[in-house]
């Protein structure tokens, strides 16, 4: 898979600059580097040829400080992929990472002329990431106490036969949930429990597996009593309150919260915006907005290490703000509008400002990633 640092540095598999023309560079340990003899401040394609045994992620790194500048992922024995790389004056080097062995830096090449490059980015360690991991693990953890109260106070609500109660109920422990945003992919069995979607069952909405918030959400809305809805809640409290004593032994892989910045928003386009995941609340323009929540609370601690990291750091939190406005300005008078009556014109507005989030919040995961050492 090709990559861009901060959305800046490389684009792969494009036409090279007839000026300049195609330099091939070796890849493999033995050659790394080999064969970039022209260095010419500007944009340019380099071929590169990877003639090791084995899979290598190439990389075009300030050889003082590693500081990356163009990156390539996997390329394949016996592979030829192109890379345009744009670079300033500067002396740089051709980094190779084969999978099954250590970094290779190849020779020193320096860079003259006008011509103005791509910013480097310093790669970051688990080290780095860590006091982001433990602020975050905080949050979550401060949010399952939360989603537990409020999935109980919709227990409680079915318990006691009050099915107008639990529709209040319902929304509110569903959107705790969801504002807990990248520890989804922590959570193991524990999310499709808690919220998966009948979509793939073979029984769909009746089948044994399907269970959680949205299980709670057909019945509320499709007619159900309070007595055949009893166990489901049931459950759906019990396993909130099983995730939040869990939570404590589960760990969060540090390079996964730039990753699940960016996905949460993915996943939000796929099911939330698209109607997929709606079981009849017509709530999914609020889930939309509690997973803007989960995205700002992954990106809070990532903060002090993206800063002078990532020169569009301040344009992905003026898209927040635009993309939550919109989703906030159908809630009326205490009540979300149903996807499905919006104008075109506003689920388009909708649309294009999550897609826009999703292909900005790209280059955060990529940013955010921890490269091998």
């Amino acid at each position: 898979m090709a990559s861009g640092i901060a959305g800046l540095v490389l684009v792969a598999g494009c036409a090279g600059d007839s000026r300049q023309g195609a330099a091939t560079v070796q890849a493999g340990r033995v050659h790394c580097g080999q064969g970039w003899g022209r260095g010419h401040a500007g944009t340019r394609t380099l071929v590169v040829h990877n003639g090791d045994s084995s899979a290598v992620d190439v990389t075009i790194v300030d050889p003082s400080d590693g500081a990356i500048f163009a990156e390539l992922e996997d390329v394949g024995p016996g592979a030829t992929r192109p890379m345009r790389v744009s670079l300033g004056a500067g002396t740089y080097a051709v980094r190779c990472r084969p999978e099954d062995g250590n970094a290779v830096t190849g020779p020193r090449l320096r860079v003259t002329g006008a011509g103005s490059g791509a910013r480097g980015v310093r790669p970051l360690t688990r080290n780095d990431l860590y006091p982001a991991v433990l602020a975050y693990r905080a949050y979550v953890a401060k949010g399952l106490g939360v989603a537990e109260e409020r999935t109980d106070s919709l227990r409680d609500a079915v318990r006691a036969g009050d099915l107008d109660a639990a529709r209040e109920a319902w929304l509110p422990a569903h959107l705790a949930y969801e504002r807990l945003g990248a520890a989804y992919g922590t959570f193991g069995d524990f999310a499709d429990e808690i919220d998966g979607r009948p979509g793939g069952l073979p029984k769909g909405v009746r089948d044994p597996k399907f269970t959680g918030f949205h299980r709670v959400e057909w019945g509320l809305w499709h007619g159900e009593s309070a007595a055949s809805l009893r166990r489901p809640s049931e459950r759906l409290a019990g396993d909130v309150r099983a995730l939040r004593d869990d939570f404590p032994r589960q760990e969060i892989d540090p390079g996964d919260l730039g990753l699940r910045a960016h996905e949460i928003l993915e996943d939000t386009l796929q099911f939330e915006l698209t109607g997929k995941a709606d079981q009849g609340s017509g709530t999914t323009l609020a889930t939309a907005a509690a997973n803007l929540d989960g995205t700002r609370a992954v990106l809070d601690p990532l903060r002090p290490l993206l800063k002078d990291r990532m020169p569009g750091l301040d344009g992905i939190d003026a898209w927040l703000d635009r993309t939550s406005r919109l989703l906030r300005a159908q809630h009326r008078h205490g009540e979300w509008t149903p996807l499905d009556r919006l104008s075109t014109m506003e689920r388009e507005r909708v649309d294009g400002a999550v897609g826009e989030l999703v292909e900005r919040l790209a280059s955060v995961a990529t940013v955010a990633a921890v490269r091998r050492s």
